[in-house]
């Protein structure tokens, strides 16, 4: 399997990765088929995110849509987040291959599920 430069700079370089000793939310969302467990951190202020934080445990693209999303995440607003679709992820790491793209399904689920428990 062939990743983009994007892919694996996200996967040997994660950003944002630990965890929020006072989040005002953690999800954690697992795709039933792989076993990929993708667990979110945030800290909101004035209605934006102003600290993001993952942890994953899965695949080389599961790792790098868990690092994508907190560094896009991070700044936004809360509404910002339950427009978030796979294929802006995909698009932010330059292509997914056909196999690996339930890894940017967990991630976009992952802030639909922040912006339900913070709305």
């Amino acid at each position: 399997m062939i990743y983009s430069e994007r892919v694996l700079d996200h996967f040997h370089h994660p950003r944002h990765l630990g965890e929020i000793a006072e989040p005002s939310a953690v999800v954690e969302v697992t795709n039933p088929v792989c076993g990929d467990v993708l667990k979110v951190w945030v800290a909101l202020q004035s209605g934006k995110l102003i600290e993001v934080k993952f942890k994953v445990e899965g695949c080389i693209p599961a790792i790098a849509c868990g690092s994508w999303l907190a560094e896009w995440m991070e700044g936004k607003s809360l509404d910002a987040l339950k427009s978030l679709v796979p294929a802006q992820i995909e698009q932010g790491l330059e292509g997914l291959p056909p196999a690996s793209r339930h890894a940017s399904t967990l991630a976009a689920d992952a802030a639909k599920e922040i912006w339900k428990k913070l709305s």
